[in-house]
């Protein structure tokens, strides 16, 4: 492969022709159809060209000889949703795709045909090639925690669009846990007045939160970069922080404080109560209104059940369902949750404990334990996203000296790039239910933006690879070869990355 050309994920099927094309400021750019949408993601082009190598080109309708134009086409070849064809000779660059999604991961591949460094207004040159490429799995997502460590809205923007760079396009949002209540809801204020702030063990005051006109404008900036994003809304566990503000959707009413210290307490939603499930319902109610997507993840992890038991509205409820045990008490839980979910026309994604006590069959399964939760939750006719610590956590080590503080474990690079979402041994008719994976950044030792860049990059370009690319055309040295190129652009993005080893 020729050195310039060094694209992350590997395409499909790529030819280098040895032509070359020549962009400068008169270069047309034309956008077939002009509708709103195809405009969109040639203004997207535009401003990336204008910013990296200060060309002024503008889109305008109709076809093009030269130039670049970005065409949606009814080609069946490319029906399937993110395939495109990219085509760039010595006349001009063609981005064909049936989905204006295609449209825009053809961009993302034609942007990192471009020179890494950022230009000076001269012409640019683009190696000739002949691309054609889809995605091997539809969800292709990164997590990432605001409460444990808050970070400000244009880093999530900065982030989301680091995503779509690497064709990623799901962004898991943990937006509520035991140290922080990240999200403004109207119909209960305190959630972010009392829930959005802890008091340190040195007396001083950490916090935050995202206003909904926040949260809206970050949705419609990650909806043009064809990123949906999953808000996590954490129950019936890892609610201290809601219970501080509202104690009375808790078994003992308190009170409580926000968490400053990390792990899992026993002080969690009362299920007993059917206040408590209208509380939720409506928190969820003003959720799915800021998310056009079509998930909510509810959490369902790391639930200690000790204040249900010998609590009489607990024991109540589980007498009046008919229900044996806590698991099944959790299992009511979450199904009853889902049934609501399910009125806001969303669908209920959870963590694999879920599956403890009985999950919806509806639900969304996120395999986090190891790979077998997913192997069983597909056995049980659940959808599942691969996300097992092993190779999907980058709060973990990646090297093993000189790194700085970390939750614990080690998740190489090379860990990462091996990761498989269907294991060898899942039969055909379960594997369909694996939609894809995705890396989580939990962030109890990441306090600032720099810290969550390093953990996250480079692992998140292999993951990214894994979850695009054809298992046939992965190969690890090809890869790093590859990296060592794709890490001059993360320079110029200004991402504080792990530098490779020699």
């Amino acid at each position: 492969m020729d050195s310039m050309i060094s694209i992350i994920p590997q395409p499909t099927r790529l030819h280098a022709t040895g032509d070359a094309l020549r962009l400068s400021n008169q270069s047309p750019l034309r956008v077939d159809p002009g509708t709103p949408e195809i405009i969109s993601i040639a203004d997207y082009l535009c401003t990336e060209l204008r910013e990296r190598h200060r060309l002024m080109l503008r889109p305008e309708a109709g076809a093009a000889t030269s130039g670049i134009s970005i065409i949606l086409t009814t080609d069946p070849a490319l029906a399937t949703d993110g395939a495109y064809r990219l085509t760039v000779s010595d006349n001009g660059a063609i981005i064909l795709a049936g989905t204006t999604g295609g449209l825009f991961y053809g961009v993302q591949t034609f942007l990192q045909l471009l020179p890494c460094e950022p230009g000076q207004g001269n012409d640019v040159i683009v190696p000739g090639v002949e691309i054609v490429d889809q995605p091997r799995f539809g969800w292709r997502g990164m997590h990432l925690d605001v409460c444990r460590h808050f970070f400000p809205a244009d880093f999530i923007k900065k982030y989301i669009d680091l995503l779509a760079r690497h064709k990623m396009n799901r962004f898991h949002w943990h937006l509520t846990d035991d140290q922080g209540w990240r999200i403004e809801i109207k119909r209960y204020p305190l959630l972010t007045e009392i829930g959005g702030r802890r008091t340190e063990a040195d007396g001083s005051t950490y916090g935050g939160f995202y206003t909904q006109e926040e949260i809206r404008d970050i949705v419609a900036y990650a909806e043009r970069r064809f990123v949906t994003i999953v808000p996590e809304i954490e129950m019936p566990g890892h609610a201290l922080a809601a219970l501080a503000a509202y104690p009375e959707y808790s078994c003992t009413g308190g009170p409580f404080r926000v968490a400053t210290t990390w792990g899992v307490f026993d002080d969690v939603y009362c299920p007993g109560h059917d206040a408590t499930f209208t509380f939720l319902e409506q928190v969820l109610s003003e959720t799915a209104a800021l998310f056009p997507g079509q998930y909510l993840h509810i959490g369902g992890d790391e639930c200690p059940k000790v204040r249900w038991h010998g609590h009489k509205p607990c024991q109540d409820r589980m007498k009046e369902a008919g229900l044996k045990s806590e698991d099944e008490l959790q299992a009511y839980f979450v199904s009853r949750m889902a049934r609501y979910i399910e009125t806001l026309e969303k669908r209920l994604v959870g963590w694999d404990e879920i599956l403890d006590g009985g999950a919806p069959a509806q639900a969304i399964i996120m395999a986090w334990r190891d790979v077998r939760k997913g192997t069983e939750a597909a056995r049980s006719g659940h959808d599942v996203v691969m996300t097992p610590m092993p190779y999907c956590y980058f709060d973990h080590y990646q090297g093993q000296e000189n790194e700085p503080k970390a939750i614990g474990g080690f998740t190489p690079l090379e860990k990462v790039y091996s990761f498989e979402p269907i294991p060898p041994d899942m039969p055909r008719e379960l594997a369909r239910h694996i939609l894809g994976a995705q890396g989580n950044v939990w962030t109890e030792y990441m306090a600032d933006t720099n810290h969550v860049e390093y953990m996250a990059f480079p692992r998140l370009c292999a993951l990214a690879e894994v979850l695009w690319s054809s298992r046939e055309t992965r190969h690890l040295p090809g890869f790093i070869d590859r990296l060592r190129h794709h890490l001059k652009r993360l320079d110029n993005l200004g991402v504080n990355y792990r530098r490779l080893s020699d």
